[in-house]
């Protein structure tokens, strides 16, 4: 009888044991609680929609009347016998939203013109190259240079910089490469939106293309490229 006692009272012990142990453990910590409802945000991609007017807020719609114009110098010992150029951009579409400082716009360089009287004036070029010479350099320019048939469009994502006054931060994607400039801008609000206008310089090999040269670099395009624009923004509905 004494050996059938011993094991209940064994398993009686080691019971009670497991019963204080299990008080005296640290008691486990409890669920963290749940993070609150974030209110509706941006898309984590902020350009993804913009530049098509899909965007929460506001938006100022690019105007027809923008323009990006571009100077291209000539170099190479034989200089004096090319002549520079300005190349611009009248087409551009896209969008800004002002509250959050944002912008997307792109343009197709198909659609850019070549050597307009008025905007070499502006640049300072008192020469004006002939039709023929302008149709050369448009051709030179879109195939041997830009490639354009392969990188068709240029693509600008610009964003206002937090407490840099007359600066904004710009990704520009031009044949196939992207780069990031800081770009010293003025801000013109007017009744209708706001007008950017600024000047920047760019070099054509930072996006991997090689300046235009004929006769082994004596006759040759200068490797940067001087950029002045003004590109309204205007309310508008979006699509």
């Amino acid at each position: 009888m004494r050996n059938k006692v011993r094991p209940f009272a064994g398993r009686l012990l080691a019971a009670a044991i497991a019963v204080l142990l299990a008080a005296c453990a640290v008691p486990s910590p409890p669920p963290p609680p749940a993070p609150p409802t974030a209110p509706a945000a941006a898309p984590a991609e902020p350009y993804a929609g913009l530049l098509e007017g899909r965007y929460p807020g506001p938006l100022l719609k690019i105007g027809d009347d923008a323009l990006i114009a571009i100077t291209v110098r000539r170099g190479g010992p034989l200089a004096r016998l090319g002549h520079d150029h300005v190349v611009a951009a009248r087409r551009i579409t896209g969008y800004a939203a002002p509250a959050a400082g944002l912008a997307a716009l792109r343009f197709q360089l198909a659609e850019m013109t070549v050597d307009e009287g008025p905007l070499r004036e502006e640049a300072g070029l008192t020469t004006q190259p002939s039709p023929d010479a302008i149709a050369g350099t448009r051709h030179n320019m879109l195939t041997k240079v830009l490639d354009a048939e392969r990188w068709p469009a240029v693509d600008v994502r610009a964003r206002r910089l937090p407490g840099a006054a007359g600066a904004m931060e710009a990704d520009i994607t031009l044949h196939g490469v992207t780069r990031r400039v800081v770009v010293p801008t003025t801000l013109e609000n007017t009744a209708q939106g706001v007008v950017a206008r600024g000047t920047l310089t760019i070099l054509q090999t930072d996006f991997g293309i090689v300046p235009f040269a004929v006769l082994g670099g004596a006759m040759a395009v200068q490797d940067a490229l001087e950029i002045r624009f003004a590109i309204p923004a205007r309310a508008t509905m979006a699509p």
